[in-house]
Parts: C-alpha cells; sequence; structure tokens
C-alpha cells in the first residue's frame, strides 16, 4: 500500500523491512499504522492468522484491538500497511476481499427499526443470496441463536445480548471463509454465550477461520487454539495459547506483559473502614 498520510516517527523508520504477508493466512496484516491526531493507534502490525485457527486478539482498553480489526476487515484505512484475507488484498481488491468475511464490529449501529428476522434477511439478500436461501438460513440462524420467539421484534426493542446475537447471525448468513468478531459475547447471557461457542467450533472444525477480540483471558484461554497480546499499538507476544502463556494462566502471562498492576496504594482509608465496621 502506498503511504496515505501521517509520517511514521522518525524512531520507527529504522525498523527492518516488513516481509510480504502470507497468502495462505485467513488473515495477513503488515506494517499497519493508523494514527488519529497525535494519537498513534496502531504501530506498525504484523500478524498472521493461521487458516483453520480460532485466534483471540487480546489487550487492555486503548490497545489498538478494534482499530487493527477495523484495518484488517475494510472499515478503516490505514495510513500504512497491508491487510490480506486469504490472500486478497483488502485495498487493492476491496468488494474480493469483503466476500470472504463475515464481520461483526463493536459498536456499530444497525438498522434497528427492523424486526430481527427482517434484518438478518437483509443482510442475507445484501450478500446477494437467493430469497430461499435467505429464508432457510435466516431460520436456522434465529434458531441457533435462540431469537425464534422474537423474530417480530423490533431490533431498537432487544436487550443488548439479543442485539450482540442478532448482528452475529447477519455476519454469518453468507458462510463466510472467515469471521473476524469484535467482544461477541460481551453482554451475552451465560447460556447464549455457551451455544454461540459451539457453533463457531463447529464452523472452525468445518475449514473456517475465527478472529475474536476479548478483554476475558479464560474464555480466550479455553475457546481459543491461538492468540496474539496487543498493547500500545504493538504486538507484545503471539503464537498457540500455550506458546504464549507457558507455564502461567493466560491472564498472569498478559499483566506481566502489559504491566500497570496497581496493589491498591493510597487506598488504606478503604481497608481501615471495611476493618472498623
Amino acid at each position: 500500500m502506498i503511504p496515505l498520510s501521517a509520517p511514521v516517527p522518525e524512531h520507527d523508520q529504522q525498523q527492518p523491512p516488513v516481509p510480504p504477508p502470507d497468502p495462505r493466512a485467513a488473515l495477513s496484516l503488515r506494517g499497519l499504522w493508523k494514527r488519529f491526531g497525535q494519537k498513534i493507534a496502531v504501530a506498525g502490525i504484523s500478524l498472521d492468522v493461521a487458516a483453520g485457527s480460532f485466534y483471540g486478539l487480546v489487550g487492555p482498553n486503548g490497545a489498538g484491538k478494534t482499530t487493527t480489526l477495523s484495518m484488517a476487515t475494510g472499515l478503516l484505512r490505514p495510513d500504512f500497511g497491508t491487510a490480506t484475507v486469504l490472500g486478497t488484498d483488502m485495498w487493492t481488491d476491496t468488494l474480493a476481499a469483503k466476500r470472504l468475511l463475515g464481520v461483526l464490529p463493536d459498536g456499530v449501529r444497525l438498522f434497528d427499526r427492523l424486526t430481527g428476522a427482517q434484518l438478518i434477511t437483509y443482510a442475507g439478500l445484501l450478500r446477494g443470496l437467493d430469497r430461499s436461501t435467505v429464508a432457510e438460513r435466516t431460520e436456522d440462524l434465529l434458531r441457533a441463536m435462540d431469537l425464534l420467539a422474537d423474530r417480530d421484534t423490533f431490533v431498537v426493542d432487544y436487550s443488548a445480548g439479543m442485539t450482540k446475537k442478532v448482528a452475529l447471525a447477519a455476519a454469518m448468513i453468507h458462510a463466510p471463509r472467515v469471521l473476524v468478531l469484535d467482544e461477541p459475547f460481551e453482554a451475552v447471557d451465560p447460556v447464549s454465550a455457551a451455544n454461540i461457542r459451539d457453533i463457531l467450533h463447529a464452523y472452525v472444525d468445518d475449514g473456517g477461520s475465527v478472529v475474536v477480540s476479548s478483554h476475558v483471558m479464560d474464555l480466550v484461554q479455553r475457546m481459543c487454539s491461538h492468540v496474539a497480546v496487543i498493547a500500545g499499538g504493538h504486538v507484545l507476544a503471539a503464537g498457540t495459547v500455550d506458546e504464549v502463556r507457558g507455564e502461567q494462566t493466560l491472564e498472569d502471562r498478559f499483566v506481566e506483559l502489559v504491566g500497570g498492576r496497581k496493589e491498591g496504594e493510597g487506598l488504606a482509608w478503604l481497608r481501615s473502614s471495611s476493618a472498623s465496621s
């Protein structure tokens, strides 16, 4: 990709050249940069998500996870760098790359004056599926997401968890080869979350690839085969879950890598208040 804006800081211009993207990878990110004003949100991230993997992306708030995923899926144009989906460049062949993807962005508004069934149907028709296929898959997805009873309820009246589930269904209706899901389990009840995990694992077992961002380390450790830890716009560690966590839990390794753990300094008044009550 030709650099578009936001010059790279001088101290980063001496880094070694970035290798070409891996055409076999579900997602191959090379040297992604993004600046908002004076803040560099993503600083040269390179990452490969192996095809057929269940890949977790973890990091503290403001680490650059959502910005990275937005650039990888064509929602945000990078200042520098490339992103390919199964060898197709997101920014030179955008339509072809997006056909391979199902995306659940974080915080994107839905057409919430449609019912749940209408929203999923609209997503399928928008993807070019015929009406009979869309109708069949909509029923399957409503059933899988436990939304059949609310199929004719307007999405604006859905709970936060129901909204997340119907958005996930809309991302899956065209049977994409790669799913990129930003915080897919946020506000979802435990039973629905377990059902969604089963759906995603079956999808990976059948040859699909899943990328999820999450703050829940235990969930990522149990669910994902691979993980990358991102902080300050950089990849701090990446590999299989066992390679990254070593002999520790993923949460402990994450805290060790990211730092910033506090010991409650300055809160003696709170502890003494609890002891005296």
